[in-house]
């Protein structure tokens, strides 16, 4: 479901406080209005996209979770019909090879280093949210 694409949330899938403070923190920086939904896990995630009416218009995936991590939360969305349209941006701290080249495979459009300063933090989430919030 499309709706009007600001009204639809984002979704943040990171158990991680300290990092779901930081995504908060710069949400606020830049102004995004888009409401934001956190769920700690994968599985808590899936639940909740299978659930509600209206889809996120972008789901931001850490990799490292509990019960369901990143990875296994990506295969079982791109099983999915309908949840497979979502974007996914993963944020994590994670630099393996084999971590980014799994994740493209199952089509994330942007993979982000979680440890950069928090100032090009800030303008990595000020691009995407430009790029997802202007009407085609």
């Amino acid at each position: 479901m499309r709706g009007d694409i600001i009204d639809n949330p984002i979704l943040l899938v990171d158990d991680d406080t300290v990092d779901v403070m930081a995504v908060k923190r710069a949400f606020n920086q830049i102004r995004v209005i888009s409401p934001l939904v956190v769920k700690e896990n994968g599985e808590d995630a899936l639940e909740y996209l299978r659930s509600t009416k209206v889809l996120p218009r972008l789901i931001l995936l850490d990799l490292n979770m509990p019960r369901m991590n990143g990875i296994e939360f990506l295969t079982e969305i791109q099983s999915d019909e309908v949840l497979k349209s979502v974007p996914v941006i993963v944020l994590s701290t994670s630099g393996e090879n084999r971590d980014v080249r799994e994740c493209f495979n199952n089509c994330v459009v942007a993979y982000v280093f979680k440890q950069h300063s928090h100032n090009k933090f800030v303008n990595d989430l000020k691009m995407f949210d430009m790029y997802w919030t202007t009407e085609s």
